[in-house]
């Protein structure tokens, strides 16, 4: 109570977890630190052997070493804040660090949303007009492709950051989310903010149609291609090269639409923070495990990689795929 009392005078926040009280803080702590490791440890490890392997010097993997970087600074925005109050008493975020994560979020998820879509571009320039894939996805437009990503999504942090934070928040303190979500934070707020959240409702449907729009035509495109191959080996290969991102896609914009598109009605605080863990907390694991197991050049360049090492402390990779 006297916290919150002091907090009323305050620009800080409290925030109360993913579950509020938690009869079990520590396997909660043991759970999401097991996942967080893993996330980035996998991440970094696709970063390194994309850098290093001349294999995957290809646009693809290009694309995919950004998405894991992504994914990366994505999970490390939200978790160790997170880990930390599980283990404090004083779960308070400052206003400056509420701003802060609110910005690299709208940034990271927004950048994904158009890295996505441009990945599904570059699979149907490789299965469609293989023969013009070198000009159509040479170094420069790579390079452009992924800066218009950062810069996309970081439009919509530079956006919608300073207007969240402008409102007045004279009551409650206690955002009822484990990491600083929009519409978690506009509940504090003691003026009206309906506007303001159908506008922001329309910007994150805009931010999406786009993408989504590339993805739907890209895809279409590739399966008439393959609908019209006579050899077998060619669809499996096509196949083979879209499942892993059709995969990434389908888990990510799934939990997006769900944030973003549906109504209010449909949305409580528990069914929020379920959802946002996922794509936050699982989304970032998930990505680089489906594109190494499920990817032949990603296994064996890791298994380049390790036979590399001391044969003291060689591991069996074979077993692993």
């Amino acid at each position: 109570m006297i916290m919150e009392a002091n907090l009323q005078n305050s620009t800080d926040f409290i925030l109360l977890g993913l579950i509020t009280h938690p009869a079990f803080p520590g396997l909660i702590f043991a759970v999401v630190f097991s996942i967080f490791l893993v996330a980035v440890s996998a991440n970094v490890v696709m970063i390194l052997l994309i850098h290093v392997d001349s294999r995957l010097h290809t646009p693809m993997y290009f694309l995919l070493s950004q998405l894991s970087i992504m994914d990366t600074v994505y999970i490390c925005i939200t978790v160790p804040k997170m880990l930390q109050d599980l283990l404090s008493k004083e779960k308070i975020i400052s206003f400056f660090g509420c701003a802060l994560q609110i910005f690299l979020y709208l940034t990271l998820i927004g950048g994904e949303f158009f890295l996505l879509g441009l990945m599904a571009y570059d699979r149907y320039v490789a299965v469609c007009k293989p023969l013009r894939y070198p000009l159509l996805m040479n170094r420069r437009i790579c390079l452009f492709m992924v800066v218009g990503s950062w810069v996309g999504g970081s439009l919509d942090g530079f956006m919608l950051t300073p207007f969240t934070m402008s409102f007045p928040y004279c009551g409650s303190r206690e955002i009822n989310h484990f990491f600083c979500e929009i519409p978690a934070v506009l509940k504090l707020s003691c003026v009206d903010t309906s506007l303001y959240e159908t506008l922001m409702y329309a910007c994150c449907v805009l931010m999406l149609l786009i993408p989504i729009s590339v993805i739907s035509v890209s895809y279409t495109r590739i399966l008439l291609t393959v609908h019209r191959m006579n050899s077998a080996e060619g669809r499996r290969k096509a196949f083979a090269t879209c499942s892993s991102h059709i995969m990434v896609v389908s888990i990510f914009y799934g939990a997006a639409f769900y944030t973003n598109v549906l109504p209010h009605s449909y949305h409580t605080p528990e069914k929020d923070k379920v959802v946002s863990a996922f794509y936050t907390i699982l989304t970032p694991m998930l990505n680089p495990l489906i594109y190494s197991l499920r990817n032949k050049d990603v296994a064996t360049a890791l298994r380049r990689a390790l036979s590399r090492c001391p044969s003291s402390q060689r591991i069996r990779v074979a077993d692993l795929f």
